[in-house]
């Protein structure tokens, strides 16, 4: 049996530091270790497989040496993760991407963008309906870095920059995540903190409905200052910014309060944000000037004088507007983005898991590998994981006194999947545009050579994260947050974003850190239902900087093999700043609510 020991060492600080090595060696190749490319000129930061690799070996180093975990349990640690990563994140995506190049294969994503581009042809604004709205859908149905990799393969298809598009899409991502993948993340945080789900999600949806009404001006201003823009045309179309975040808001706190809705709060939310917005903007109101991607203003300087410093362009004329396609033809190409939400609600429904694990039960396994069980059903097997399963020991105040040894079981649910409700999504999508044999063999290719380094990159990061988890180092570092003493409020929201940079995952985030955040409430006689839910809400504005998000985004956004490698390093260092201010928001709505407004604190349901 393995003891976690949060001060090995025998020194607090010193121990804290050691155990953040793996993850400061992984951020120094990511975004600061010089090197220089193919043409010799110099850039921070290595290629991504390389970066993950060094940081797995700090990783093992401080594991087994510092923390003295035996090495057996340490790879069975990191294969742990990484098996489990390509279930809950790389299966996910493989099928996204699979279907995204369907569609480009068939020619229904040039419809598809046309009639995105006639909602408005201002590039501010469909940063909001793709980045922000129809990415929020994505996250509700599927979560684990979908909506990073289809909305950000429709903006580079509309023109955008991979890098702006990757960095836009993981800014966006960020108020739907605590309920993505049809609520997971609140589903899990009940789980583990053993508080009343329904009011766990009552509480995210009294503190994100503010930064949902925020994150829309925070992504315009940050796509017009990248493009070269000012202030000024940030706030030009603050009138759609508002129709945006606001809608979303509304529906994300009242779906959030209910028991009906409270899990598919982002699907219902992201919708009638669309709708709101689209309307909004059809029929309502539309800037005066219509701001232009660089390259854009670029070619139309060259052609005749662009008005306004070069930075917008007049509205076009009405004749301009004339849509190219019949709204048979536009329906049709949107078939498969419908079949996709329809697999991902279906598959995200309890009831359906269910049956889907119970669908082969009568075909029972029961064997040894690797000298460890594995049995189950056809439909279900399981791998209890050798030297590691029931050998691991969360010791006080990480877990109550009387915890049991952390389980190690991988579960391979390869029916109820998420990624095989997106892989279904993908083959009836085929079947619908009628791919031909030669289409088919295309798609399948061009996916497979798109996510050959993003495999390799999310497998390692992931088996670091779980080898952090094991080994105990990862609560070393939540533990620094805890002697905040009457401030915890604010740092309980970057407990959670810790846990969130380290996992990739809110729901791995709310697993790891639920129980320390309840007890660490109940010693500083703060109200547990706010601190815990606040490590869900802060985790969500981790998701931009974690590892697997940013590779999703690069397997998605970038087609060449090399820049798709080392973009990891540049979106990191665009996004870092950004994360820390956000996370801080969600901070200072904990310190408010817990402090100033109590009474916006839902009270737990009388048993």
């Amino acid at each position: 049996m393995y003891h976690q020991n949060y001060n090995p060492l025998g020194n607090v600080a010193l121990s804290t530091i050691v155990a953040a090595i793996p993850i400061l060696t992984l951020l120094y190749f990511i975004a600061l270790h010089p090197h220089r490319d193919k043409h010799g000129v110099r850039h921070l930061g290595i290629s991504a497989p390389w970066a993950a690799f060094f940081g797995v070996i700090a990783a093992f180093v401080v594991s087994c040496l510092a923390f003295s975990m035996p090495v057996k349990a340490a790879v069975s640690a990191f294969v742990y993760g990484s098996f489990s990563g390509f279930l809950g994140i790389i299966w996910i995506v493989l099928a996204a991407m699979f279907l995204y190049t369907m569609t480009v294969t068939t020619g229904k994503f040039e419809i598809v963008k046309e009639s995105i581009i006639h909602i408005s042809f201002d590039r501010r604004l469909q940063v909001l309906l793709i980045a922000f709205s129809f990415g929020a859908i994505i996250e509700g149905t599927s979560g684990f870095g979908t909506p990073v990799a289809i909305a950000g393969a429709v903006m580079v298809g509309l023109g955008f920059s991979p890098f702006e598009a990757a960095v836009l899409n993981l800014l966006a991502n960020t108020a739907p995540v605590a309920w993505g993948a049809i609520g997971t993340p609140i589903v899990t945080l009940a789980a583990v903190s053993g508080l009343d789900q329904v009011t766990l999600s009552a509480m995210a949806g009294r503190q994100l409905p503010f930064v949902s009404i925020l994150i829309p001006f925070w992504l315009v201003t940050t796509f017009v200052l990248m493009q070269g823009g000012k202030w000024r045309d940030a706030w030009e179309v603050w009138p759609a910014t508002l129709c945006s975040g606001a809608s979303f808001a509304f529906m994300q706190f009242f779906a959030s309060q209910t028991n009906t809705f409270h899990l598919m709060t982002d699907v219902v939310s992201g919708v009638f944000s669309v709708i709101c917005t689209a309307l909004f903007l059809r029929f309502v109101w539309h800037p005066k000037t219509r701001f232009l991607l660089k390259s854009e203003r670029q070619a139309l300087a060259a052609s005749s004088p662009v008005q306004g410093g070069a930075v917008v362009a007049t509205q076009p004329a009405k004749e301009e507007w004339k849509y190219p396609y019949t709204i048979g033809q536009t329906a049709y190409a949107w078939v498969p983005w419908m079949i996709l939400i329809a697999c991902c609600a279906i598959w995200g429904m309890p009831i359906w898991k269910a049956y889907l694990n119970g669908l082969l039960a009568a075909v029972k396994i029961k064997t040894t590998l690797l000298g460890s069980v594995f049995a189950g059903t056809l439909s279900l097997p399981t791998w209890q994981m050798p030297a590691l399963h029931g050998l691991v020991q969360r010791m006080p105040p990480v877990a109550p006194v009387n915890a049991k040894p952390e389980a190690a079981v991988f579960a391979i649910n390869w029916l109820s999947a998420a990624g095989t409700g997106v892989f279904v999504a993908a083959l009836l999508t085929g079947l619908a545009l009628k791919l031909s044999a030669a289409q088919w063999k295309e798609a399948t290719v061009r996916t497979a050579r798109r996510m050959k380094t993003p495999v390799l990159v999310i497998g390692q990061v992931l088996g670091l994260g779980y080898l952090t988890r094991y080994s105990g180092t990862d609560a070393v570092l939540g533990l620094a947050f805890t002697s905040a003493g009457p401030m915890y409020p604010f740092f309980a929201a970057y407990l959670g974003w810790l846990g969130v940079f380290l996992t990739g995952s809110d729901t791995a985030s709310n697993a790891l850190f639920g129980s320390l955040q309840r007890i660490t409430a109940q010693q500083l006689h703060l109200n547990e239902i706010l601190i815990v839910a606040t490590n869900s809400t802060g985790g969500v504005m981790g998701k931009m900087i974690d590892a697997q998000s940013i590779m999703v985004a690069c397997a998605a956004c970038y087609d060449d093999p090399y820049e798709r490698s080392h973009a990891l390093g540049p979106i990191f260092r665009k996004v870092f700043w950004h994360s820390i201010a956000l996370a801080a928001v969600i901070g200072v709505i904990c310190l408010l609510q817990a402090y100033v407004f109590p009474g916006m604190i839902p009270k737990l349901p009388v048993k």
